[in-house]
């Protein structure tokens, strides 16, 4: 059955760009048509994800199509997109897809936000992938942040070297990812109806940083 308090993706999205939290260019759409006038405004190459009632991890049912570069690939993935549904999620509901800017490689990785029945609001961040399945490699605070706990937030996880360029790995901006966590902490301290955030991936490159992936539990 679907979650009645799980907030779609593309509204999910709206309230965080109205936020300042960054988000790739992207729009709704209910139809290939659509969906391909979208993606020639925004500009190539697009991913496309799609938007249905139950369907809260979409990469596991092909529910996410990438390195779109024509008009003609993209009606062609929201068609597939929208058919793979029916085999592969029967019970869920078609709503549409989100047609979203491609944006460059990078590290990924976790935040989150929760109401902890002790603590109030808390924040999370890890390192995405291995790192957070396997390793469990996370850090929390209580909200709101101020720069010094983000910094150590980040500082206290295992898979910070790769945040420094270790082992052939890019640097990134520190400043640009503990400003982007107080961010995120401002949204949840300003939105206590949310119950819980998951940003999951978080791709930054250098000082470039997106959620690529969004859901609101409220």
């Amino acid at each position: 059955m679907p979650d009645l308090n799980l907030i779609p993706e593309h509204e999910a999205a709206k309230l965080l760009q109205e936020s300042g939290i960054p988000y790739p260019e992207f729009g709704f759409a209910t139809t290939a048509q659509e969906a391909a006038k979208i993606a020639g405004r925004i500009g190539y190459p697009v991913v496309l994800k799609v938007s249905a009632t139950g369907v809260i991890h979409k990469s596991d049912i092909g529910g996410v199509t990438v390195n779109l570069t024509s008009s003609d690939s993209v009606v062609e993935a929201f068609n597939g997109i929208r058919a793979t549904l029916t085999t592969r999620a029967p019970g869920a509901e078609f709503k549409g897809a989100i047609v979203c800017k491609q944006v460059q490689p990078g590290i990924e990785l976790i935040v989150g936000g929760m109401q902890d029945v002790m603590f109030g609001p808390t924040l999370m961040v890890g390192l995405g992938g291995i790192f957070t399945e396997v390793l469990k490699d996370v850090s929390f605070r209580v909200i709101p942040l101020q720069k010094i706990d983000a910094l150590e937030m980040l500082r206290e996880l295992k898979g910070f070297p790769l945040l420094e360029g270790a082992r052939g790995t890019a640097s990134v901006d520190l400043e640009v990812l503990a400003g982007f966590l107080l961010k995120v902490s401002g949204f949840l301290a300003q939105n206590a109806w949310i119950k819980e955030l998951d940003l999951n991936p978080v791709r930054i490159s250098g000082d470039q940083i997106f959620v690529l992936d969004a859901r609101i539990l409220k």
